[in-house]
């Protein structure tokens, strides 16, 4: 979710995938991924040691897997405010493709935000001074405090190209936008990015864009940090 207009960052986005934004051609769009073996031998990758949901897939493969899901379907854009909090299957915001993403893998994560701010509300004063399970974990700034606690902090750098692995945890200027890091890289090594901006294309190049938003966090969840209490099942 992001505070800035979403169509002006759709139309943004659009404009440089089609290779129009200011005279920019498109670096990936349309070109070839790096092939997965050669990937997986410059940069392996990382494995999570948690099977939260005991499916035999290891949880950053889930996290790609859900967070792929969300972006083929590509909701439409919807950052509205709504009772009990999940917006219907059809319509979300950046912040949305985060937690079904979560969700694949097993866990809640609304509930699991829910209840750290519940245990911890000092951490989240700044993002959310009026917590609302309605809407929290519907905020980037929220999920950014969430996953600093509760994952590895790592480079903000794209360029740290081995450091960027699939099921990672991007934020973008702290509050205003979020994505999953892809298992695809391009032809360079820089990894692709889920995540709704309303764009038509959800896994793309973002981070090899000429211009793109500032990233402020980069996070690898560790389930071995959340305290019991928080740590919540998917059971909808």
């Amino acid at each position: 979710m992001t505070s800035l207009p979403w169509q002006s960052i759709a139309d943004a986005v659009t404009s440089r995938i089609a290779g129009t934004a200011s005279g920019i051609t498109s670096q990936d769009s349309d070109a070839s991924t790096m092939p997965a073996d050669e990937a997986n031998q410059k940069y392996p990758k990382a494995v999570s040691p948690v099977d939260f949901n005991g499916n035999g897939v290891d949880d950053y493969a889930d996290i790609v897997a859900g967070a792929r899901k969300d972006a083929q379907a590509k909701p439409q854009y919807d950052d509205g405010y709504y009772q009990g909090g999940y917006p219907p299957d059809d319509r979300g915001a950046c912040t949305d493709l985060v937690w079904r993403a979560f969700r694949e893998a097993g866990y809640d994560l609304k509930a699991m935000v829910d209840a750290d701010i519940a245990a911890d509300p000092a951490s989240y004063a700044a993002v959310a001074p009026n917590p609302d399970p309605n809407i929290d974990f519907r905020r980037t700034g929220v999920l950014d405090v969430f996953f600093a606690k509760y994952g590895q902090s790592l480079t903000t750098d794209p360029t740290d190209k081995a450091s960027w692995q699939g099921g990672d945890i991007v934020v973008f200027n702290h509050t205003k936008h979020i994505g999953i890091i892809s298992d695809k890289r391009d032809s360079n090594g820089i990894t692709y990015v889920l995540h709704n901006m309303a764009q038509n294309n959800r896994e793309n190049d973002y981070l090899a864009f000429a211009h793109h938003m500032n990233v402020t966090g980069h996070y690898r969840f560790d389930a071995s940090k959340v305290p019991q209490q928080v740590l919540k099942v998917w059971q909808q």
